[in-house]
C-alpha cells in the first residue's frame, strides 16, 4: 500500500496523516505548501507518477466559516473547482487504478432537509450561506463518477458532519465552528476578557465529528477497500446533534468562564438543522466506536491551550 494525502498540512489532512502513521501505513504528505499545486494538473500528474500511489485521500479544500465562504464566495468556488478538476485529470493520466477517498462536507445536503439521508442528498437547493463550498462538494462527487465512467477511477465518497479536533486554524474566520468556539473561550479565559462574542444566534443544530474518528474510518477503508456499501455516498454519522448554544454552554462550564457571552445576531446561522442518518454507516462499520463528545472536546481544548497565544 502506498497512500498520498492531499491537503496534508490542513486540519483534516494532518489528523489523517497522524492516524496512518500510528497504523504504520506508508503515506506521502502533499499540499500546496509542500510544493504540489492541485490546480496545476500537469504538475500534479508528474508528482503522482513519481509516487505511484495505490490510494489517494483527498483532504484538500479552500474553506472557512459561514462568514468567510459567503464573503469570499467567488474565490472559494473557483479554487475548489479547479483543485478537484486538476486532481482527477492528474489521476487519470498518472494512476487511474488508485483508489480515491473523498470527504464531502454535509453542506452539500439540501437546505430544507432536517435529517440527512444518503438517498436524498442531492434532492433540493443548497443553503445560500454555503453555496460556494457546498456546490463544489456536489461537483466533487459528479467529477468522480464521470472519471469512473471514462477512465475507471474508483472513488469513495464519505459525507461528513462538522468536524472538530486538533490542528485546525486559530483564526475564528477560518476554523471549523466548534474549534472556533473553543479558540475564543481559550483566548477570553487567558486574557480575562469581560466579554466574549459568538457569531449567530446559537439556535442552529449540528452534528459534530471528532476529526481523528474520521481518520480512523479512512484507515479502515484503506485496509478493507471492498467493504459492502462503499459504492454509494455514505454518511459518517452518529444521528445526534447539539445546538451551537448548547455547545457553547458546555465549553463555558469547562472553563468556568464568568464573563458576559454576547451573541452577534448580525452573523449568519446557516441551515437550522444538520443531523445525519446513521443506518447505513452502522451496516458498513458495525461496532465502530466514536469518541465521546466530552473526551473529544477536552482534547480539542488542550490543543488550543497549547497554541495560545494566537
Amino acid at each position: 500500500m502506498n497512500v498520498v494525502v492531499f491537503g496534508a498540512t490542513g486540519f483534516v489532512g494532518r489528523n489523517v496523516c497522524e492516524v496512518l502513521a500510528e497504523a504504520g501505513i506508508p503515506h506521502r504528505a502533499s499540499a500546496r505548501s509542500l510544493g504540489v499545486e492541485l490546480r496545476d494538473a500537469e504538475a500534479t500528474a508528474a508528482f503522482l507518477r513519481e509516487v505511484e500511489p495505490t490510494a489517494i485521500v483527498n483532504c484538500a479544500a479552500h474553506v472557512g466559516s459561514l462568514n468567510y465562504v459567503t464573503r469570499q464566495a467567488a474565490e472559494v468556488i473557483t479554487d475548489n473547482s479547479r483543485m478537484l478538476l486538476g486532481m482527477y485529470e492528474a489521476i487519470a493520466k498518472s494512476c487511474p487504478r488508485a483508489l480515491v477517498v473523498n470527504p464531502i462536507a454535509n453542506c452539500a445536503y439540501p437546505a430544507q432537509a432536517e435529517t440527512f439521508v444518503e438517498d436524498d442528498w442531492w434532492n433540493g437547493h443548497l443553503h445560500r450561506s454555503v453555496l460556494s463550498y457546498g456546490a463544489t462538494r456536489r461537483l466533487l462527487w459528479a467529477v468522480g463518477e464521470c472519471y469512473a465512467m471514462q477512465h475507471g477511477v474508483r472513488s469513495i465518497s464519505l459525507l461528513v458532519p462538522n468536524m472538530y479536533g486538533p490542528h485546525d486554524s486559530t483564526n475564528p474566520d477560518k476554523a471549523h465552528a466548534l474549534n472556533a468556539l473553543v479558540s475564543k473561550f481559550v483566548k477570553a479565559q487567558r486574557e480575562k476578557a469581560p466579554r466574549l462574542e459568538i457569531w449567530g444566534t446559537g439556535v442552529a443544530v449540528r452534528e459534530w465529528l471528532y476529526a481523528p474518528d474520521f481518520a480512523r474510518v479512512v484507515r479502515q477503508i484503506l485496509l478493507e477497500p471492498n467493504l459492502l456499501g462503499l459504492d454509494q455516498p455514505l454518511n459518517v454519522a452518529q444521528n445526534f446533534g447539539l445546538s451551537v448554544r448548547e455547545l457553547s454552554q458546555l465549553i463555558q462550564r469547562h472553563f468556568r468562564y464568568d464573563g458576559e457571552v454576547v451573541w452577534n445576531h448580525a452573523m449568519p446561522d446557516g441551515a437550522p438543522r444538520k443531523v445525519m442518518d446513521d443506518r447505513r454507516f452502522q451496516k458498513v462499520f458495525p461496532g465502530f466506536a466514536f469518541t465521546e463528545l466530552a473526551e473529544g472536546l477536552a482534547r480539542t481544548i488542550d490543543y488550543y491551550e497549547s497554541q495560545y497565544p494566537y
